[in-house]
């Protein structure tokens, strides 16, 4: 019996996308200063942007529980499934940005159809100079539509040989320095501009991640017996904190540590199988304290809506700061901002990302 025909969703595994989007924004808007709380503790919230690497590993794992195993893949299917859940809210947002881009005539994006088209696409990732243009945090997207595009070729190969699950990796690695070495002394729109950017922002620098995901499905689809013992998941997330303060301390007030050599081999390589890939197993084998959080009712539903809590949080800080006069958050403004974007979120879920989300699959879903 497969993993997927056992169990197939774990409602832990849910909530902990909340886990991972939370981090993203402490990340973004780390209330810990080094004026208040010291370089080291201050440093340690700057590198919470590890939530996506949460979301990384998480997104090979699930697609490969889901999709691995099947005989009869249905590649059309498969696309509607991950076209529905991603592309409606993001297109929506993203052209609401650009609207308002427009209207208070952004000069960076004004009439730039290249870098709307850019966004709407999902290959905006691949542009150093616009990564971060529309939604900011947007990159990330591309990297995982890279992943969804390519994983049914993944699959096939290594069910033929699971030598292909290291060796892909290697091949994805390769073929982002091959690109960063023709393109590095082209200037078109900072294409592939980097190794740095290549590591960092790119599928080609951290497809490792989406392996991890997919080694530890088929890990436990082999291994179905309970666990005696719950520490496995307090393990992986002691890891987890141990790479993250590691990572933390490669930094300074200016840089973030992951921009440092040893950061990216952290948190690129390290982490994703060592930490996370622990946690993980411990959610889904283990009944914990950790897991009956994450999966308790309000748990799940914040893990529903993270991904809209991921797309709008940066600009509902902006506009927030916009509307109270202020150029940054106090305490105070800081949870009430905090909690504005999680109400905004489940609305938007509830009402706009769940009913699109049902009518494409009903739409376009071809039924076997």
């Amino acid at each position: 019996m497969t993993l997927e025909k056992e169990k197939s969703y774990w409602p832990a595994l849910t909530g902990v996308r909340a886990l991972a989007a939370f981090m993203v924004f402490l990340h973004h808007f780390n209330p810990f200063t080094p004026q208040i709380c010291g370089l080291y503790i201050s440093n340690f919230f700057k590198e919470l942007h590890i939530g996506v690497t949460l979301f990384f590993v998480l997104s090979g794992f699930l697609i490969a529980n889901r999709y691995y195993f099947q005989d009869n893949f249905h590649f059309r299917n498969y696309m509607v499934n991950r076209i529905a859940r991603i592309y409606p809210i993001y297109f929506i947002f993203s052209t609401l940005i650009f609207i308002g881009f427009a209207i208070y005539k952004d000069e960076n994006t004004l009439n730039n159809m290249f870098v709307y088209l850019a966004n709407i696409t999902f290959i905006k990732g691949y542009f150093e100079y616009y990564k971060f243009s529309g939604l900011a945090q947007g990159w990330s997207l591309t990297v995982e539509e890279t992943f969804y595009f390519l994983a049914p070729l993944f699959f096939y190969t290594i069910r033929k040989t699971k030598i292909a699950i290291l060796i892909w990796p290697i091949i994805c690695l390769i073929i982002g320095l091959v690109l960063v070495l023709c393109f590095k002394s082209i200037d078109f729109y900072g294409f592939m501009k980097s190794n740095a950017f290549m590591f960092l922002y790119t599928f080609f620098g951290r497809s490792f991640e989406f392996f991890a995901g997919i080694a530890l499905a088929i890990y436990l689809n082999k291994n179905t017996t309970p666990m005696k013992k719950n520490y496995t998941t307090y393990f992986g997330l002691l890891m987890i904190l141990l790479f993250v303060f590691a990572i933390s301390i490669l930094g300074t007030t200016e840089s973030s540590g992951l921009f440092h050599p040893i950061g990216i081999l952290i948190n690129n390589f390290i982490l994703p199988l060592f930490g996370i890939s622990v946690f993980y197993y411990g959610l889904v084998k283990e009944n914990t304290i950790v897991s009956k959080l994450l999966s308790s009712k309000f748990g799940i539903l914040l893990g529903k809506s993270s991904y809209i809590f991921y797309l709008i949080h940066l600009t509902v800080v902006d506009l927030y700061l916009k509307l109270m006069h202020r150029t940054d958050l106090n305490l105070i403004h800081y949870c009430i901002v905090f909690i504005v974007i999680n109400v905004l979120s489940i609305i938007f879920f509830k009402y706009l990302e769940e009913p699109l989300h049902v009518y494409i699959r009903r739409k376009f879903f071809i039924v076997k």
